[in-house]
């Protein structure tokens, strides 16, 4: 059953707690948001046939079929394959939240989180996917119910228990010296160890010809490293060069993205040569590059 007014970005919650799913029914949908619910791995897969989601909010720890795994199968779908996925989280370990990551979500919030910062990561990986449109409005509780198993309740107010994230976050220092990736000019190319990266046409070739197929993400953070190579850059210079924009303090997102485009460029991506990490600093592009000028 639609509500009225919603014309929103179509965003799917996957939870099997019914109460978190009413909150973020109700919250998201006060944010201007379209809003479907299911409480398990079919009802999401009935969702995803039936309609056009924009993003997916996921949790990890379900029964059955858990997130993770739900991920990693629609990561393998040529149909859901760039679908952004937000996993929600209880696992305090930082190795399990990575594991989220490298199985193809975009983000991962914990839990307890405040509902605040989830609107505001779901605002900032739809920009980074291109599915963003124009910025949704708060308004007053416009959603989409529906999930197959009865309608959602009326919600309880965002302010209940147990939904206050950790407070005082502080936004981070400017990055200096880091000068943005430069427009793309007509027939630009730049080559490194035999690749060939046209940013006219948004095409990347490996060292035998081929087309090698990258999500725009993909492309644009490829774009920032072959800009900047030889050089430390953090993962919020990345996200500032790959986005253009100033991303959310403490997202880790970025990681995801460059295991991604390991797997693509790297002979072995579990021993990259081109992406190299620098503990404690970020990621350094190894090769040198023709054509930065």
């Amino acid at each position: 059953m639609d509500q009225p007014g919603c014309d929103g970005q179509h965003l799917l919650v996957v939870d099997d707690d019914r109460e978190i799913c009413t909150l973020l029914f109700q919250y998201l949908g006060r944010h201007g948001f379209r809003v479907s619910t299911a409480f398990d791995g079919a009802a999401m897969m009935e969702r995803l046939e039936q309609e056009r989601i924009d993003l997916l909010v996921l949790d990890v720890m379900m029964p059955g079929e858990d997130g993770l795994a739900l991920c990693r199968r629609l990561r393998t779908s040529p149909r859901w394959r760039s679908l952004p996925i937000i996993m929600l989280t209880a696992m305090g370990e930082e190795t399990d939240r990575i594991v989220g990551l490298e199985v193809g979500a975009d983000d991962y919030l914990g839990k307890p989180f405040n509902p605040r910062e989830l609107v505001a990561r779901v605002r900032a990986v739809l920009r980074r996917s291109g599915r963003a449109g124009e910025e949704p409005e708060a308004s007053g509780g416009v959603a989409r119910t529906g999930n197959g198993n009865g309608e959602l309740p009326q919600a309880a107010e965002s302010s209940a228990p147990g939904w206050a994230g950790k407070a005082g976050f502080s936004g981070r220092a400017g990055d200096e010296g880091v000068p943005p990736v430069r427009a793309p000019a007509g027939g630009r190319v730049l080559t490194f160890e035999g690749w060939r990266l046209d940013l006219a046409t948004r095409s990347l070739r490996a060292p035998d010809g081929l087309l090698v197929q990258l999500s725009a993400g993909e492309f644009d953070l490829l774009v920032a490293f072959a800009e900047h190579p030889q050089r430390v850059l953090s993962r919020d210079q990345l996200l500032d060069l790959a986005r253009g924009r100033t991303a959310i303090p403490f997202d880790r997102s970025i990681d995801v993205q460059v295991s991604r485009l390991r797997r693509k460029i790297e002979p072995d991506a579990q021993e990259p040569a081109l992406i190299k990490t620098v503990r404690g600093g970020g990621y350094l592009f190894s090769p040198r590059v023709e054509g930065g000028g």
